[in-house]
């Protein structure tokens, strides 16, 4: 199976960033979705488990190739979960790449679907986000305990909720 661009840019970056310490530029040519403004999650799998994923909910950089990029080099070296990445793993790596709709606020839970909506819970100036359609992941409810965990929010704390759909390619 062929890998979308987007994700080809992702394995060529951490390629070669772990290989030879160099970040790579963005295609001379971009595809369309390259072009856009988005946020950008960048996860790496490797024998069916995670092994990083970092990225961003609202876009940094003046680009999703950019976003990639910086995305890309942070899920294999800078996932606080994980030891960074050694040249020797990228052999096998399973990547892929979640550009982030906008985040919109939501009222009720009944709003959410852990299938088709990625959740933003915030609390005061924290803040957990999960990806939506992730295995063993099937209720808003899971979804937001997971988010409270990752913020450090207690269960009782009030909290406002978002959603935001994603596009995923491998």
């Amino acid at each position: 199976m062929t890998e979308h661009p987007l994700v080809r840019l992702a394995r060529q970056t951490i390629t070669i960033y772990l290989k030879e310490k160099k970040i790579v530029s963005p295609p001379q040519e971009l595809i369309s979705e390259m072009k856009e403004r988005a946020g950008v999650f960048v996860s790496l799998h490797r024998h069916h488990a995670l092994r990083g994923c970092i990225g961003t909910f609202l876009p940094t950089t003046d680009n999703v190739a950019q976003e990639i990029i910086r995305n890309a080099i942070e899920a294999a070296t800078r996932d606080p979960r994980f030891l960074p990445m050694r040249a020797d793993e990228i052999e096998g790596l399973e990547i892929s790449v979640d550009l982030l709709d906008a985040p919109e606020k939501v009222a009720l839970i009944k709003d959410l679907d852990a299938k088709e909506y990625g959740v933003i819970v915030k609390s005061r100036s924290r803040r957990g986000l999960l990806l939506p359609s992730l295995p063993g992941v099937n209720t808003p409810e899971e979804q937001i305990k997971i988010c409270r965990q990752k913020a450090g929010i207690n269960d009782s704390a009030p909290v406002e909720l978002f959603r935001f759909k994603v596009r995923r390619f491998h």
